[in-house]
Order: structure tokens, then sequence, then C-alpha cells
């Protein structure tokens, strides 16, 4: 199951989790979870969850939202999503802080599904060549995605419609990522 862009995105999810240890003396924790179950989850309180990430037993299936557009997903953009659960991870990329969307749950995993196939539907009625959203930045009307066509990593305006490639393919944009400060 595992393969090289599982391997570096496992690795920076520990780079984060080391940097959060080294600051805190503790695992990683945040307020966005609280009252969410997670496979990731190791203490829970009424402020904050605690959490690591953790390897998948068996890959998420991308099979609904394939049928549901009647379209085959770059297996970069399964394999960006399949391989473990995790907390969004702030990160950097050429200086810019962004946030990669990750899978918290199974539950996760299914509102992400279903925001996929939106956001496909939508490029479909506007006429776009399909992308996948894996990271969000600061201007919200800009994301990072993954073309389903070529695999390149691109910054893409969602008001504009501009898609400017950023990497060749979704393990070197992971590899590039640096963990942000905590």
């Amino acid at each position: 199951m595992e393969n090289t862009l599982h391997r570096a995105l496992w690795a920076l999810a520990q780079n984060y989790v080391t940097a959060w240890q080294h600051q805190y003396q503790s695992l990683p924790c945040s307020d966005e979870y609280i009252g969410l179950s997670s496979p990731c989850m190791v203490s829970n309180n009424a402020r904050q969850v605690q959490w690591q990430p953790v390897k998948r037993e068996t890959a998420a299936d991308f099979t609904n939202v394939e049928k549901g557009i009647s379209l085959r997903l770059h297996s970069d953009i399964k394999d960006f999503y399949n391989g473990f659960y995790c907390a969004d991870l702030p990160v950097r990329f050429a200086g810019e802080s962004i946030c990669l969307v990750q899978v918290w749950s199974d539950d996760d995993l299914a509102r992400l599904q279903e925001n996929i196939l939106g956001h496909l539907m939508m490029q479909r009625q506007r006429k776009l060549t399909p992308t996948v959203f894996i990271a969000t930045t600061d201007d919200e009307m800009t994301i990072i995605s993954i073309d389903n066509m070529s695999g390149e990593v691109v910054k893409e305006g969602l008001n504009t419609g501009t898609r400017d490639v950023i990497a060749k393919d979704a393990e070197a944009f992971v590899t590039a990522l640096e963990v942000d400060a905590i």
C-alpha cells in the first residue's frame, strides 16, 4: 500500500510532530477537532485534542467520487488522501504559509469526498479541466490543487480560473514543504 508519496507525507507529518514536541514537550494539540473522534486522537478535554498521525490499515477508497463524476482520479490525488489519518498540517511552500488538507477520520473522509465531488462538478459546469484541492492558502480564493490530467501541482485562483504550476507532481511538492512556525 505504501508508496513514495505516502512516505513523503508521513515524513512531513512526523517532522511536524517533532517540531511541536520540541516547542511544547507534548504531542500536537488543536481546538479545531473537539468533539470529533479520530484514530489519531491521543487525548482530549473541553479545550483541546492531542493527536498524532496514524497509518491506515487499508487505503481509503475513492470509487464513489469517480462514479459520481464519471471521471478516473489521478493516482496522486487518491494517494494524497488515502494513506493515514492526521490533522490538517500548517506548512510553508516557497516562503508562503499554506495548510495541507488531511483526513481526520472516516467521517471526515466522507465530507472530503463530497467536497471533492462538488468541486469537480463546479469545474465541469465552468468547462475547466479537473483539479482536486490539497491545501488552502491565506487567500480564501486561492487553493493548491493537483491537476487531474497531468498530476502537476497548481496554485489555483477560484474566482479567476488561473492555474500556475508550482511542482511537477505531488511528491515533489510535498518534499519541498517545510513545517511552518509552531
